[in-house]
């Protein structure tokens, strides 16, 4: 009789797991808070390591960017250094900023943003990331577009920010490219969360598997007093 009754105290004394919210509370939040964090954040600058490896021609290129991001969420990005393969600092490496500063413009579509306007979710489990609860969140473009993406994104339980994306893009950027793979990481930085490091491997008709490496650092606010903690 003792062990059954001391078996069932263990088993009273253990905690349910909590239900999962819906996907629609959850990307409610997301939005909310994103929008909060994109008011408050007055601009910033940081500096960026480029790697790109071809694994078919054995060729690497390096490229160390400073970007500056303006109040208004445009980007702005100065080459500081650049070295290897001449045919990716001549072609790819400009292309890349020049995407992302044409996306950055105020007034163009919003379409790179994770809302549910762009998409449709389903949240799939709890997971911990860097210490820290995330919902994994299945997410499914409502239309073909370069910057959407098809895949999971882990969104911080507390912040509810983004900490983490893998996919592929919703539609393939070019007849080139057979496809791509890619992983996003964001760390907190002061109340923001911001880029950490993207993976991604893209398979080129021609050229073969390409990696591409981005890491981000030196995170300088413009207003120092904006990393305070939001309410």
């Amino acid at each position: 009789m003792l062990p059954t009754l001391f078996a069932w105290m263990l088993v009273a004394q253990i905690a349910p797991e909590p239900a999962l919210p819906s996907a629609d509370e959850v990307v409610a939040k997301m939005v909310q808070r994103d929008q909060e964090r994109r008011s408050a954040l007055q601009g910033y600058t940081s500096v960026r390591q480029y790697v790109l490896e071809n694994t078919k021609r054995h060729k690497e290129a390096y490229m160390i960017v400073r970007m500056t991001q303006c109040k208004d969420g445009s980007k702005e990005f100065k080459i500081l250094t650049s070295s290897g393969w001449s045919g990716a600092r001549k072609y790819v490496f400009p292309k890349l900023l020049e995407a992302e500063s044409e996306a950055s413009r105020p007034g163009n579509p919003e379409d790179w943003r994770v809302t549910p306007q762009n998409y449709s979710f389903s949240v799939l489990r709890t997971e911990e990331v860097d210490g820290r609860r995330a919902y994994v969140i299945s997410v499914t473009p409502k239309k073909e577009n370069k910057y959407l993406m098809r895949g999971t994104i882990w969104v911080d339980a507390e912040d509810f920010a983004i900490v983490r994306m893998e996919g592929e893009p919703a539609k393939n950027p070019s007849f080139w490219i057979k496809n791509v793979q890619f992983a996003h990481k964001y760390q907190k930085q002061g109340s923001f969360w911001l880029a950490a490091s993207d993976n991604s491997v893209s398979d080129a008709r021609i050229f073969g598997p390409t990696k591409l490496r981005i890491d981000y650092f030196d995170y300088t606010f413009n207003e120092p007093s904006q990393e305070a903690k939001l309410q």
